[in-house]
């Protein structure tokens, strides 16, 4: 009697190792590139980096050590009055394992001195008249898979007695939010500048692809840099190369974090409404014509939700193409 045919099951078109990396490849490419770059068409000795103790910057700088040697990469540290703690902790942690020197910059008294944290108040009292400086806020996102239709952000705030309390808010009232808050990200920017005029260093940026692709970055703040190491890389891909280089387990493992406002908040809630391992797989099949069910059956979520993902990261690209846009111009600049 013959033996039944053992029934065997096509493996899907599409999964999770389409972003897997040859890690050792990429960062030596990525150092020969920087070296070509930052010290031969730049004409730059070396680069500032802004740590912040999360997996990007650390990334980035671990990178930059190997192009250009620990002497010629210089770690900023620059919290203020809203940062955690742990950021100051694990940027400092990142620089002692790569041999960095390092420079603190508290930016909070001229974010003070700019009216930073009182246009920000003033915005919230809009809403929440009692609010005060001994409350704390943050700006949230529903996730992304859990809803259909328009994203709208809502204000979180918590008062002195650890009360909690969530309200929308109207469109100005939120816009003076993030204008008061973008504050943040282009007094380091300019701090970083400052830094690498002194010492004929360039300014490396820590975008991934996903915060690049997306928007997720301040116009003349942390959008700005002379250099762009991983901004090709996906998000999961940054985390490759962080096992690759040995980045200490506890910045590999802490949740991607804004670390904007006063009250703990990751990145997904205040901007990408959802997990960026999905998010990153769903870029990817958008940017490859890779279809929802496909996703779905990789991830296993459904292809309506994939399908949110598509369209939220579509909807992100149109609204923030004004942050990607050069100045205008009457007539074309040709230089010879």
């Amino acid at each position: 009697m013959t033996a039944p045919a053992i029934q065997s099951r096509t493996a899907p078109a599409f999964s999770e190792d389409a972003l897997v990396l040859d890690a050792p490849a990429e960062v030596a490419r990525i150092v020969a590139f920087l070296r070509e770059q930052v010290l031969g068409v730049l004409g730059r000795r070396g680069a500032i980096v802004g740590l912040s103790g999360g997996i990007d910057s650390s990334v980035v700088a671990a990178l930059c050590a190997r192009a250009f040697g620990e002497t010629k990469v210089l770690g900023l540290l620059m919290p203020e009055r809203d940062s955690s703690s742990d950021s100051l902790r694990l940027g400092r942690a990142v620089a002692t394992q790569l041999r960095l020197t390092t420079i603190v910059e508290e930016i909070a008294p001229a974010l003070e001195a700019l009216g930073a944290y009182r246009r920000q108040r003033e915005a919230i009292q809009a809403v929440v008249p009692e609010y005060g400086d001994d409350w704390k806020c943050k700006l949230v996102l529903g996730s992304i898979l859990e809803r259909d239709g328009f994203n709208i952000t809502r204000l979180t705030v918590q008062s002195p007695d650890g009360a909690i309390s969530t309200a929308r808010l109207p469109p100005d009232v939120y816009l003076q939010i993030v204008a008061a808050t973008n504050y943040k990200q282009r007094v380091r920017k300019m701090t970083e500048y400052y830094h690498a005029d002194r010492l004929k260093y360039a300014v490396a940026g820590t975008q991934n692809r996903l915060e690049h692709d997306q928007g997720f970055f301040v116009k003349q703040g942390d959008s700005d840099a002379d250099v762009m190491p991983i901004a090709h890389l996906y998000k999961s891909q940054v985390y490759q190369l962080a096992e690759y280089l040995g980045i200490d387990e506890e910045i590999r493992r802490r949740p991607p974090t804004s670390d904007t406002f006063s009250m703990p908040q990751s990145q997904e809630e205040f901007y990408f409404a959802a997990p960026y391992r999905l998010t990153d797989l769903c870029m990817y099949a958008v940017n490859h014509g890779i279809s929802a069910e496909d996703v779905a059956e990789a991830t296993c979520i459904s292809a309506t939700q994939v399908q949110r993902v598509f369209k939220d990261i579509s909807s992100k690209r149109r609204a923030t193409r004004y942050l990607h846009a050069r100045p205008l111009l009457v007539d074309a600049v040709i230089e010879d």
